[in-house]
């Protein structure tokens, strides 16, 4: 992996595959890495250029208990990465945490280097109110958040494990029921994640709205949703849609708030569809 130093003197780990004329940007989620991407970005770097990332807090980074883990940082880091490679014809693909920072990058830098984006299973704001149903579960307010960030603190690994299992997925709360290899292997995988960091970093991205931010995207966008996310409805999809001018969404069946795992051919498929089409 290659290395950004960035003007607040943290490194960030990407990687940089073959060539063209328009970059794909892959943006992983929250408590992920760059590894979310790596299947994707080998066989799509066969005729683009691609790049990935492992987001400052995330991946393999060197854990610095003092490193700024907010969403604008995050965005920040991405525009000095963009300007390093000198990338001007980007596709931004971010799923989840990835959309979050995506969104924050056009708030903050616009959209002058960007062709389009694709937005993988993600709210503009995660906190529901009384104006707003969109969020978690349609409805992670702000109470219920609070008392999931004390979970956190207490058992950071447990607490987003019920994140996952407490949502709208049947399957995902009888494999947690069940304690099946696959929970295993995510609460293996958190236990060894910096706790504080990442929760730093989840009360961030919860104090997000994006609505507005969604309302002035002018680039072709590709949105994407599982019909079974543990997180977002069918009415948020709708809004979504509705809201970004020249957008198509896809809604993958039988498929999590990972859909693009679940349907990993059809994913390239749908991406170079949409990139040819630029």
């Amino acid at each position: 992996m290659e290395t950004l130093q960035t003007s607040d003197n943290t490194n960030i780990h990407y990687i940089s595959l073959g060539s063209g004329d328009i970059t794909l940007v892959f943006l992983h989620g929250w408590t992920a890495s760059v590894r979310e991407w790596l299947p994707f970005a080998s066989e799509l770097a066969e005729n683009h250029r691609v790049i990935c990332w492992d987001a400052r807090g995330h991946g393999d980074h060197p854990h610095d208990e003092k490193t700024n883990m907010t969403l604008p940082r995050m965005a920040d880091d991405l525009d000095e990465l963009l300007e390093q490679l000198d990338v001007h014809n980007a596709i931004l693909i971010g799923h989840s945490m990835g959309a979050l920072t995506a969104w924050e990058y056009i708030r903050r830098h616009g959209q002058s280097r960007l062709n389009g984006l694709c937005i993988v299973d993600q709210s503009p704001k995660l906190v529901t109110d009384e104006e707003w149903q969109h969020g978690v579960y349609g409805s992670l307010n702000e109470t219920k958040n609070n008392h999931l960030i004390e979970r956190f603190k207490t058992d950071f690994a447990e607490g987003v494990l019920e994140l996952i299992a407490f949502g709208n997925n049947r399957r995902s709360r009888e494999n947690y029921d069940n304690n099946s290899r696959g929970f295993q292997h995510m609460r293996e995988h958190l236990q060894k994640l910096p706790a504080h960091l990442l929760t730093q970093c989840w009360i961030s991205i919860t104090q997000q709205d994006y609505r507005e931010v969604l309302s002035k995207i002018n680039c072709p966008t590709l949105l994407i949703y599982g019909d079974e996310s543990q997180f977002y409805s069918r009415d948020l999809q709708k809004w979504v849609t509705n809201t970004i001018l020249d957008s198509e969404l896809l809604i993958y069946p039988e498929s999590d708030h990972s859909p693009h795992l679940w349907h990993k051919e059809r994913f390239i498929y749908d991406l170079n569809r949409f990139i040819d089409a630029l």
